[in-house]
């Protein structure tokens, strides 16, 4: 037999639907087609390193990494809803019927705790650590045993088991949190997050439209700001308080003086009516960044990760220590948002300095995204070894799934972590209003620059926007989304309501997209937030804040424009973690903040903003033409951030007031 039909009766086929004879002649061009053993006369050594090599290509051949395989045509994602190019529906879909329930026995969030309580059983839950220590864990069994507990204390303090009773809870993430979750949704209570970054007024706005008497919160601090409304007289119908930390005598008295019962969690916790799919879950006050937040309706529709019996570890509470913290969890999915993985990427990009390494770093993620290219995602590479396990060791080591959303990311850092981190990345598009997501990207699709297509539970299509010049019947427009995942609408605001529902049950999201020959979806600009310059051009600031977060030394901006000036300026923090080296590598050298003062420097930022928004494609009217830099970050504690990190725009042209008018002045002169 001839050794090419010896290998060819292997029947080995690659991924990428070349025959593996193919690919082996690759290796050993120098065969001719007619070689066979008995053609030539060989020593036995020759025999026994010829049967060598044939071993160690047939073990390549069985073991070399294999491609995810697509569930369905890449190159035709989402399909024409009744011919109509502007709306498009799953490709994974078998007719225009959206998904409403993936598992029959599971159509509410009670019941998909239930099912993971199924699955699990004893298994581990909910994780914990105390600074120093490894993760202790609740199980499943005694998590479920918890919230009936505490569900049935909320009966017995007057709560109603029914969708229309609101049970407000005011603490950091933790596992008490989650068990206080599931003992509303275990007697059809619907539950109210607050957070402390909400203010005095909007939490007032929230205690009285949602009409709350019962807040469960974790420590003294919260309890105290609670009950100086209650004091003021502004929160009438507030009366009870359950605290999950130890309290003090004065609290307790204070809060008898005003009509507020206050107690420990273990006194609470001392009969069982689960939900229907139709009955509220969640009523979530969004912060928006003008006037009143928002309020969302959600429908008990939530995907958890419960479901699937899953384990979720908590940080300490500490941010400082989250990466220790994810270090020592060792997470397999990690759910993030895009500015996060920025710093991961300006950390590994910044850390390599010497041009040697530099070089070698972009080859062996070069060679990585080639595997890509073929549908291939692995850890466990030559180059992975070499370069990228210290990266990967450092979020763990187990990562399997990584998660992105809540603001675009750049498909440069997109693709380089897929290549780094050795794990599928997804990217996912939705909003609140939507249950979060209602497109997602394709397993199997590793190509950068897009959103996915929609989500099986939801239709998708695009409107005009004739004052930005986008039109549906060229592919792009407003994004509308349909489905069974669209909220009912916003508590007690049916004016809000029917301006973001329409008539026919479409969500329009202010959010601008276009469809991709592929049937994915491209989130190219904003309608919302979008001003005039003097000279008539529309500008989306969020969009180019995005581009100019992609300089290295940009950890955070703000874009500023008014209708009666013709040019942007803004407000730029530099990354603390980099900035010193950078301005470093330029010949200014300083501290953090006498680089903030210094004109070189700032002169040295704006020119590599520049380039970099013109590479991504910004208009000359869409670069900024001055800016401050700020020393210190846009947090969620000093007001200038949302509880999702997301801007505050009104509070940072009011605490950048001056300095806005200072740059405009400086420029008129």
């Amino acid at each position: 037999m001839q050794f090419q039909d010896w290998l060819r009766s292997l029947r080995f086929t690659g991924g990428d639907g070349k025959s593996e004879m193919d690919n082996l002649k690759t290796l050993l061009p120098s065969l001719p087609t007619s070689f066979s053993l008995s053609s030539l006369s060989l020593s036995p050594s020759s025999i026994i390193g010829l049967g060598a090599l044939a071993s160690l290509t047939t073990y390549w051949l069985v073991t070399r990494p294999r491609p995810t395989q697509p569930p369905c045509d890449l190159q035709a994602q989402s399909i024409p809803v009744q011919g109509d190019q502007s709306c498009r529906r799953s490709a994974l879909l078998t007719d225009d019927n959206l998904l409403e329930f993936y598992y029959e026995d599971t159509k509410t969030v009670y019941d998909m705790f239930q099912r993971g309580l199924r699955i699990a059983g004893n298994g581990p839950c909910l994780g914990f650590r105390n600074p120093g220590e490894p993760y202790q864990w609740i199980s499943y069994t005694e998590v479920a045993e918890r919230a009936q507990v505490l569900g049935s204390g909320l009966l017995a303090k007057g709560c109603k088991p029914n969708p229309q009773q609101f049970v407000g809870i005011f603490a950091q993430n933790r596992p008490e949190w989650v068990i206080a979750e599931l003992a509303c949704y275990t007697f059809s209570m619907a539950l109210v997050p607050l957070y402390d970054t909400l203010g005095l007024e909007a939490m007032v706005h929230i205690l009285n439209l949602a009409e709350i008497s019962m807040v469960i919160c974790d420590k003294e601090d919260k309890a105290e700001s609670l009950l100086k409304h209650k004091e003021k007289g502004v929160t009438p119908a507030l009366s009870c308080l359950v605290l999950f930390n130890p309290f003090s005598a004065a609290l307790l008295e204070r809060g008898r003086k005003c009509g507020v019962e206050i107690l420990q969690l273990s006194q609470i916790m001392v009969r069982n009516i689960p939900p229907k799919p139709q009955d509220l879950a969640v009523v979530c006050f969004t912060s928006g960044t003008t006037g009143t937040n928002h309020v969302t309706f959600h429908i008990a529709y939530l995907v958890s990760m419960f479901c699937h019996g899953a384990r979720v570890g908590f940080y300490q509470g500490d941010i400082s220590l989250l990466m220790d913290d994810i270090k020592t969890l060792k997470p397999t999915f990690f759910p993030v948002v895009p500015r996060l993985l920025n710093r991961i990427y300006d950390k590994i990009v910044g850390s390599v300095t010497s041009p040697l390494r530099r070089a070698l770093l972009h080859y062996a993620v070069r060679r990585k995204q080639a595997e890509l290219s073929s549908g291939v995602v692995r850890n466990n590479s030559m180059w992975d070894r070499l370069i990228f396990n210290k990266i990967q060791a450092s979020l763990g080591g187990n990562l399997r799934f990584i998660l992105t959303a809540s603001a675009p990311i750049s498909p440069t850092v997109l693709s380089f972590l897929r290549a780094t981190l050795g794990c599928l990345i997804f990217e996912g598009y939705g909003q609140t209003e939507c249950t979060a997501g209602c497109t997602f990207s394709m397993p199997g699709d590793w190509s950068a620059g897009h959103v996915g297509a929609p989500l099986p539970c939801a239709m998708v299509k695009l409107t005009d926007i004739p004052d930005m010049n986008y039109y549906a019947k060229n592919g792009e427009g407003e994004i509308c989304i349909r489905g069974h995942s669209v909220f009912r609408g916003y508590l007690k605001d049916e004016e809000r309501t029917g301006e973001t529902l329409d008539a026919d049950g479409w969500l329009h999201t202010g959010d601008v997209g276009q469809w991709l020959p592929n049937g994915t979806l491209r989130i190219v600009d904003r309608k919302k937030h979008i001003f005039k310059l003097s000279q008539g051009e529309y500008i989306a600031p969020e969009k180019i804040e995005n581009v100019y977060t992609r300089c290295v030394p940009v950890l955070q901006v703000f874009v500023h424009g008014d209708s009666l000036q013709s040019y942007l300026i803004g407000v730029v923090v530099p990354d603390p973690e980099v900035f010193v080296d950078w301005a470093k590598e330029r010949g200014i050298v300083g501290s953090y903040e006498e680089l903030c003062q210094n004109p070189d420097v700032k002169k040295a930022v704006l020119e590599d903003m520049t380039a970099v928004g013109k590479e991504a494609g910004l208009k000359s009217f869409e670069q900024v033409k001055d800016f401050y830099l700020h020393p210190d970050m846009f947090s969620v504690s000093n007001g200038l951030l949302t509880p999702t990190l997301k801007s505050r725009r009104v509070d940072l042209r009011r605490v950048f007031s001056e300095e806005i008018a200072r740059m405009y002045r400086k420029s008129s002169v």
